[in-house]
């Protein structure tokens, strides 16, 4: 995409947590879909997500104030706690449109053309933004 940004600005809403949490890659990555409303602002996902700055909210630039909610995959520790799908399909906490999904690591990695690292590429101080690949 031609003037694409390298990288993303995470902007609030984001989760705040742990920084040490990923040591090696995760099985699975949570990945949002289309069903993402951004909750208007007030996304559920975003509290249960246990990594500082994992989940973050993009603006929609055509439909300000609306927006939606983006994971780094470089940080995500694939938990599930975001999504509101359990085992069984119980209904947990979390997302309450269904907009995310776990999807195994080496699926992603292959359909984005993208290698994403064991551990987070970047000091904890620049988990401000995100490459433009790890979305």
């Amino acid at each position: 995409m031609s003037g694409a940004p390298i990288r993303i600005e995470k902007t609030e809403p984001m989760s705040h947590g742990r920084t040490d949490l990923r040591k090696r890659k995760p099985k699975q990555l949570a990945i949002i879909n289309e069903n993402c409303t951004g909750c208007a602002g007030s996304p559920v996902c975003v509290a249960y997500c246990p990594v500082e700055a994992c989940m973050f909210w993009i603006p929609d630039e055509d439909h300000p104030p609306f927006g939606r909610i983006e994971v780094d995959k470089a940080t995500c520790i694939g938990c599930g706690k975001c999504t509101s799908k359990g085992p069984d399909g119980r209904f947990l906490d979390g997302c309450p449109w269904d907009a995310i999904e776990m999807v195994a690591i080496e699926d992603w990695e292959s359909g984005h053309g993208v290698r994403l690292p064991a551990e987070p590429d970047r000091p904890v101080n620049e988990w401000g933004f995100v490459p433009r690949d790890y979305v």
